[in-house]
C-alpha cells in the first residue's frame, strides 16, 4: 500500500538540538526511520498514531494537543497518522 508522505519541516539546528515540525494528512507516514538520538515529540494537534514496529508488529497510540513524550536512541518504526483530521507534531532530538 502507498501512502501519502508526511511534510517535515525543520525549524531549527545547531549543536545542540535539530527541532522538527511534522504534518500529516489523514494516512501519511513518516516512511520507516531509525532514530539517532534521544528525542522528544511535542503535540500541537491530537495524534492518534499507528506506530509500526520491526517484526511486523503495530501498535496504536494517541498523543493529545500539548502533551510530550520522550524516546531513547535506536527506536526504529514507521509513524502514520491514523485519524480522519490531519495532525501535527514537533519533534526536537538531543544531540
Amino acid at each position: 500500500m502507498t501512502r501519502p508522505q508526511a511534510i517535515a519541516t525543520l525549524l531549527l539546528e545547531d549543536d545542540a538540538v535539530r527541532v522538527t515540525r511534522f504534518d500529516f494528512a489523514s494516512g501519511a507516514e513518516t516512511g520507516w526511520h531509525r532514530h539517532g538520538m534521544d528525542y522528544v515529540i511535542c503535540a500541537v494537534t491530537d495524534c492518534a498514531m499507528l506506530l509500526e514496529e520491526p517484526g511486523g508488529t503495530a501498535r496504536e497510540a494517541t498523543v493529545r494537543a500539548g502533551e510530550a513524550y520522550k524516546r531513547p536512541c535506536g527506536v526504529e518504526h514507521n509513524v502514520i497518522n491514523r485519524g480522519a483530521a490531519p495532525m501535527s507534531f514537533v519533534e526536537v532530538e538531543l544531540k
